[in-house]
């Protein structure tokens, strides 16, 4: 798993990927991990399996964690009240949405919620967080991750499009909070906020980094739920665990505001910027591992018995974010 990561963040660089399609390191690993899934993985050594539980699982539990070094508090402070109640209504909404139009297609609880996730909070490392949560195959996950690429990346290029023609009517202030608010990937609001100029760039990317924070809240939250709604036996046993790296992802935020505010008063902002760089290069291997052994165990065959119900869910969940989000920010922004 550890070559497919580098593999995928080495094609992450090439300008076809990085400027062109603004595609993350974390969905080209899951991709290579498909192809890997559906021509070699029979040839797989049965001694090598244990390694790809221990990338899907615990790797992916560490790199959740220190992704919280992508953020401080002053985030949301920046940001200001209506970014924060933007981002509150939209994850909440597209959850409960999620939930309820899961069960009218008669979805499995856990496609439904792992989709509704992804579409909700921050794309493919908001549906490898839930994953451990709900105990869900990484079959599903996968499918989930299918649904973030693509409409994820067709907001991307449309966003721009029909922002340029000013048929929105949106300012720009409010054009980078839908967008923040709105867009599945965080790679998704660089692309497009960086299409439409630095300073919707700016408050998108800080819109969106406001969705991520609440993933840690969200998890707990449906920890809670599961708990409550627990069947007995082992299944119960299962969902009354806590989801601690959720917690550690809350304090390593408090820790990197406070590393923050720290270096910028000893004036050693620059030493500061080069560690978190280091370390976020490293989590983003450790999530691109994760993603490719998840993608090693889901081939076509599983995709056909999934159906096109995750597609249909994710189809409808798009257009509340589009049409819905719109209305919202037009509302309150």
């Amino acid at each position: 798993m550890a070559a497919f990561a580098g593999v995928a963040v080495a094609l992450a660089q090439l300008p076809l990927f990085k400027e062109t399609l603004r595609i993350s390191p974390l969905i080209i690993s899951v991709l290579i991990g498909m192809i890997y899934a559906n021509t070699l993985r029979h040839k797989l050594n049965p001694t090598w399996v244990p390694g790809l539980a221990f990338s899907s699982k615990r790797i992916l539990r560490l790199a959740i964690v220190f992704y919280a070094f992508r953020l401080t508090l002053a985030d949301i402070y920046e940001a200001g009240a209506t970014a924060f109640i933007y981002d509150l209504i939209i994850v909440s909404s597209v959850i409960l949405l999620g939930v309820l139009i899961g069960r009218w297609l008669k979805m499995d609880r856990d496609t439904a919620i792992l989709t509704a996730s992804g579409s909700a909070i921050c794309g493919a490392a908001a549906v490898l967080g839930t994953e451990p949560v709900l105990g869900a195959s990484s079959e599903k996950t996968v499918i989930a991750v299918a649904t973030v690429v693509l409409f994820g990346t067709l907001s991307m290029f449309l966003y721009p499009l029909v922002h340029a023609t000013g048929w929105l009517g949106l300012t720009d202030h409010q054009m980078a909070i839908y967008t923040g608010g709105t867009l599945h990937e965080v790679a998704h609001v660089a692309g497009a906020g960086g299409a439409m100029g630095e300073a919707i760039a700016s408050t998108a990317t800080i819109t969106k980094m406001i969705r991520v924070i609440l993933l840690a809240p969200f998890l707990l939250i449906l920890t809670s739920v599961l708990h409550r709604g627990g069947r007995g036996g082992a299944t119960a046993q299962r969902k009354v665990s806590i989801p601690w790296f959720a917690i550690w992802f809350l304090i390593m935020i408090c820790v990197n505001t406070l590393i923050a505010y720290l270096a910028e008063q000893q004036g050693i902002n620059d030493l500061y910027n080069q560690v978190c760089g280091g370390i976020r290069w490293a989590d983003d291997f450790g999530l691109c591992m994760a993603m490719a052994a998840l993608g090693s165990d889901a081939s076509f065959a599983r995709f056909k018995r999934a159906g096109g119900k995750p597609f249909l869910l994710a189809g409808a969940l798009y257009l509340w974010l589009t049409i819905g989000g719109y209305c919202l920010i037009r509302l309150i922004g």
